[in-house]
């Protein structure tokens, strides 16, 4: 039986919790009362549950730091094992318009998102199947592989989010077709679609989508009106300054694969080349860029294409040496450059592409691993790279080997890999009204 102290002890303490006054009982009854461990163990245990949700919800996201990044140095002890940890939970942090809201969405999409895949068309001409999965152009054979590896595709129509039209334009350009016959083909296509099915005809095309990494891909739509207006083209040149539209369409990153050499590290010591570009003059901004910087003793700037693939890869050996690799426009807005350089460790200074809408921009911060000038801007090049500071320049660099896992495609594909990144971009556009 309680003596009247511990009764009346009780009696306050539960007036205190219903007044919010637990600093009082704390303090008034000493720090080794029961009702203060009883406080105690509730605390620690919301401590230990809140520790462990969120170490789960951004385990996925860490574990695609760089081991660099998460290295740390034994001989410090713990506070360095704290520094780079929290370091790198900074670097990815900082490369997501929202870590958190990507990671739930992302997890919500890799348990619900579906797609249809119409089984018309014949793989041995321009369906179904890729051409390559080599090139400037591989981009659009591997998500053609992709999707069919994947857990996403669905024969049940009435599950389906998207429905995909598996009519490839790289296979078209590789038998030599004309522009106007590949419209043709295309448009032939999607009229069998819409007469066969009666998913088009519910959203006019606005759950359908088309891949494409050749520019022609592009051109190949024209002549299907409600293909351009309605449906969802994923493609390598994103230019909305033309037809592309941002909210409805998705950059489809242009990655030339496989890679000769091996990704870059934590080597920023060895990049003593402020700026480094070579290729052909053709487009406005490239001939200015080599006009005005090609005999610079600072910046490599060379007006031809250095040897890719043969004897000392010499190109690509020039991406480890340097510390910002100049993206400009070609005859396209986009460039298998800014994939080259994340590969490489090299910061990608995505110049004079006015109009680019850049691949998973709507995910990712490029201003946190890239540098963004404006084309009239290339006669100040030189003086916009030496204002990087050191710390400015460090976390460019550790923002760029964050986000080279989505800049890569494999077969079958991983996590968070390129086709996972163009799959989500599908994702956050699969609302539509259905008649």
């Amino acid at each position: 039986m309680r003596s009247r102290e511990e009764g009346e002890r009780s009696r306050v303490v539960a007036r205190m919790i219903a007044d919010s006054s637990f600093s009082q009982c704390w303090f008034k009854y000493g720090l080794m009362h029961k009702c203060h461990w009883r406080w105690m163990w509730l605390i620690v245990a919301l401590l230990v549950l809140a520790f462990y949700y969120f170490g789960v919800s951004s385990s996925m996201l860490l574990s695609g730091v760089e081991k660099d990044v998460l290295a740390v140095n034994l001989k410090d002890g713990g506070h360095s094992r704290r520094t780079a940890y929290s370091r790198s939970r900074e670097v990815m942090e900082q490369v997501y318009h929202s870590t958190d809201i990507f990671q739930r969405s992302f997890k919500e999409m890799e348990e619900k998102f579906k797609v249809y895949v119409y089984p018309d068309g014949d793989p041995e001409t321009y369906y179904q199947t890729p051409r390559k999965l080599t090139g400037k152009y591989s981009s659009e054979g591997y998500f053609f592989q992709n999707l069919r590896e994947s857990r996403f595709v669905t024969n049940d129509s009435a599950a389906a989010d998207l429905f995909f039209l598996p009519v490839s334009c790289h296979k078209m350009r590789g038998k030599g077709l004309s522009y106007e016959k590949m419209a043709d083909i295309v448009r032939a296509y999607v009229e069998s679609l819409i007469i066969k099915y009666p998913f088009w005809n519910r959203t006019v095309g606005a759950d359908h989508f088309f891949v494409t990494c050749h520019d022609v891909g592009v051109r190949a739509t024209a002549k299907v009106e409600h293909l351009v207006k309605n449906s969802i083209r994923v493609v390598c040149s994103p230019s909305y300054n033309g037809s592309f539209i941002p909210h409805k369409d998705v950059a489809l990153p242009q990655v030339l694969q496989p890679f000769p050499l091996p990704a870059g590290g934590d080597d920023i010591h060895n990049r003593t080349v402020l700026g480094f570009w070579a290729g052909h003059r053709n487009s406005k901004v490239r001939v200015n860029l080599a006009d005005a910087w090609q005999y610079d003793p600072i910046l490599f700037v060379a007006n031809n294409r250095l040897n890719r693939s043969t004897g000392d890869y010499i190109y690509q050996n020039q991406f480890y040496r340097s510390k910002f690799c100049i993206c400009p426009a070609g005859s396209q807005v986009n460039s298998a450059r800014i994939a080259e350089s994340i590969h490489y460790g090299c910061v990608p200074e995505v110049i004079m592409a006015d109009f680019y809408d850049l691949p998973f921009n709507d995910i990712l911060d490029w201003r946190k691993f890239s540098l963004v000038v404006r084309e009239r801007e290339y006669d100040n090049l030189k003086k916009i790279l030496q204002a990087v500071t050191v710390q400015k320049y460090r976390m460019l660099h550790a923002g760029v080997r964050q986000v080279r896992r989505h800049f890569e495609w494999h077969s079958p594909p991983i996590k968070y890999d390129a086709f996972h990144m163009v799959m989500y971009e599908l994702w956050l556009r699969r609302f539509t009204i259905r008649f």
